[in-house]
C-alpha cells in the first residue's frame, strides 16, 4: 500500500487507490456527501474556478509555505480538520494521521466522534493537537469534553456548529454503514472483495466512538453514523451557550461551519479568535453555498477581528495549484 501510494501522482489517484482497496460502503461513506451532492459539488467547483494570476521577477529559488495560524508558526496555510470514524478506513487511522500533520508542522484537529479517544491521542502525538466539540444534549457531559481537551493541553478548541441533526447521506442509508458495522450479506461480498481490509478490521475490532462511549447506547446499534450523532446533538444550541464555552476554555477557540457574514461579524465581536468557513463538506445540508464561495463575504464582515479558514477542498483532482 505505501509503495502504491508513493506512486501516486495526484488526489484523484489517491481516490482511485481507496476505491480499490475499500469495501464499498466504507468507501462511499468517505467519499459522499449529502443527499443529492449538490453542496459536495460546489465545493469542489470553487477549487476549480479559482484563477491565479502570477507574479513576475520575484526571487523564488528557496519558496516557503510557512506562515503563522492564530499566533503561531505553521509549516503550511493548512490545518488537518476533524474527520470521525477514521478506522474505518484504517485501523489507528486517527494516531497516524496526526502524526504525519506533526511530521509536516501543521496542525490537525481531532473530532468528538473519532475511534480514539482524546486523552490516547494527547500521549501519542506530540504536535500541535487542536480538539473539535459537538454540541451534545447532554451538557454536563459537553462541558466535561472541554474540561478534558484543557486537561490533555490541547491547544485550540473548535466549535462545530454546522451539524444540528444528522444529514441525510444517501449512499450511507443505501449501503447499511452504521457503527458499531451491522454486516449483512451485501456487506460480507464487498469485504470479501477486499481482503487486506477485512483482515485489518478484524485485527482492530469494531471500532466504536471513544470520546463519547458513555452516551452511545448499545441499542443504537445499527443506525446510520450521521444518524447516530443526531440523536446526541444540541439543536437548542444558541448564542448565550456559546459564550458559556467561550469563558470555560482558557485558548483559542475557534467557531466551525459559519457561511453568512452576519453570524462571522457577531462571532468577532464576541472574541473568537478563529472562524472555520465550512459546510461540513457538503454532509449535511445539501443546497448550502459552497465554502469557497462563502469566504470572500466572510472575510470582508470581520475585518481582521478574527481569523478565517475554509473547509474541506475538491476531493478529487489537483487541489494544490
Amino acid at each position: 500500500m505505501t509503495a502504491a501510494i508513493d506512486r501516486a501522482l495526484s488526489i484523484a489517484d489517491i481516490r482511485e487507490l481507496a476505491r480499490g482497496n475499500l469495501p464499498r460502503f466504507v468507501f462511499e461513506f468517505i467519499d459522499g456527501g449529502a443527499e443529492d451532492e449538490i453542496t459536495l459539488a460546489r465545493n469542489r467547483r470553487g477549487f476549480e474556478e479559482i484563477a491565479l494570476l502570477p507574479r513576475v521577477l520575484v526571487d523564488v529559488a528557496r519558496p516557503s509555505l510557512a506562515t503563522s495560524i492564530l499566533g503561531r508558526p505553521s509549516a503550511a496555510p493548512m490545518v488537518v480538520a476533524p474527520m470521525g470514524s477514521c478506522a474505518l478506513g484504517w485501523p489507528d487511522a486517527d494516531v497516524a494521521i496526526a502524526r504525519a500533520a506533526a511530521a509536516h508542522g501543521i496542525p490537525y484537529t481531532l473530532s468528538t466522534m473519532a475511534t480514539t479517544s482524546l486523552e490516547t491521542l494527547a500521549r501519542a502525538v506530540p504536535g500541535r493537537l487542536w480538539f473539535q466539540l459537538y454540541t451534545l444534549r447532554d451538557r454536563a457531559f459537553t462541558a466535561a469534553l472541554v474540561d478534558r481537551a484543557a486537561a490533555a493541553d490541547y491547544e485550540t478548541l473548535v466549535v462545530t456548529l454546522d451539524l444540528v441533526t444528522g444529514g441525510k447521506r444517501e449512499r450511507d442509508l443505501r449501503n447499511g454503514v452504521s457503527v458499531p458495522l451491522r454486516l449483512g450479506p451485501r456487506q460480507l461480498l464487498q469485504m470479501l472483495a477486499r481482503p487486506g481490509w477485512t483482515w485489518r478490521a478484524a485485527r482492530q475490532g469494531s471500532p466504536r466512538f471513544e470520546n463519547v462511549r458513555d452516551l452511545a447506547a448499545d441499542g443504537d446499534a445499527g443506525l446510520t453514523i450521521a444518524a447516530r450523532v443526531g440523536q446526541m446533538l444540541d439543536a437548542a444550541f444558541t448564542w448565550d451557550d456559546l459564550a458559556r464555552i467561550r469563558d470555560r476554555w482558557p485558548r483559542r477557540l475557534v467557531v466551525k461551519g459559519v457561511q453568512h457574514p452576519q453570524d462571522a461579524d457577531r462571532l468577532a465581536g464576541m472574541g473568537i479568535d478563529g472562524i472555520w468557513v465550512s459546510n461540513h463538506g457538503g454532509r449535511q445540508l445539501d443546497g448550502a453555498a459552497g465554502a469557497v464561495d462563502s469566504l470572500p463575504a466572510l472575510a470582508h464582515a470581520v475585518r481582521g477581528r478574527a481569523g478565517t479558514e475554509q473547509h474541506r477542498p475538491a476531493s478529487a483532482g489537483r487541489i494544490a495549484r
